[in-house]
């Protein structure tokens, strides 16, 4: 039995996963959901892709890659999670992610941003000095992707939590997955 909310719960749900009032709305306007491989589907449909209006509006939610994300909301528990990694203490990759955003917000005026979860922070310093490389539009359309990488995969540890058995974790994930073709 599918225990998913509906109404303001499931919209406020939906910004912690993605701070988009369109594409929560959207997602939100199409309740119930029978179960949460149909949530995620339509959550997947809203988010593809995000307007750059809404890209920029999503990144002011996120935090820096390589920081603590502060305060106790959901998405910083997100954040904080994701961010994990077992190289999370090497002090080295640390300075050269943190010189690599620097260089990244100079360049393109936001903060870096790549789904973080299941990748080392080696693997996402060598994300990030690649598409360092990229022009702007394209470079935007990485991150809204990503930022909808991101969404299904929080909307997925939320479908698990709602203790919906209708998903495996790999139907949540498989949108997260690193994409060998962008490397």
């Amino acid at each position: 039995m599918t225990t998913i909310p509906v109404g303001d719960d499931l919209r406020t749900a939906l910004l912690a996963c993605l701070a988009v009032p369109r594409w929560a709305d959207e997602v939100t306007g199409q309740a119930p959901f029978a179960s949460a491989a149909a949530l995620i589907d339509a959550a997947r449909a809203a988010a593809t892709p995000l307007p750059r209006s809404e890209i920029d509006q999503a990144m002011a939610e996120h935090p820096r890659i390589g920081e603590k994300p502060r305060g106790t909301s959901q998405a910083a528990g997100f954040s904080r999670a994701e961010q994990a990694s077992e190289d999370a203490d090497d002090a080295d990759l640390a300075a050269a992610i943190a010189d690599g955003n620097r260089v990244y917000e100079e360049r393109f005026d936001r903060v870096f941003l790549i789904r973080a979860a299941g990748r080392s922070r080696r693997e996402i310093l060598a994300e990030l000095e690649r598409r360092l490389t990229l022009d702007d539009a394209t470079e935007a359309a990485i991150v809204g992707s990503e930022l909808r990488d991101i969404a299904l995969l929080r909307l997925g540890v939320l479908a698990l939590r709602w203790q919906d058995d209708s998903v495996q974790e790999t139907e949540a994930t498989d949108s997260a997955a690193p994409r060998d073709a962008r490397r």
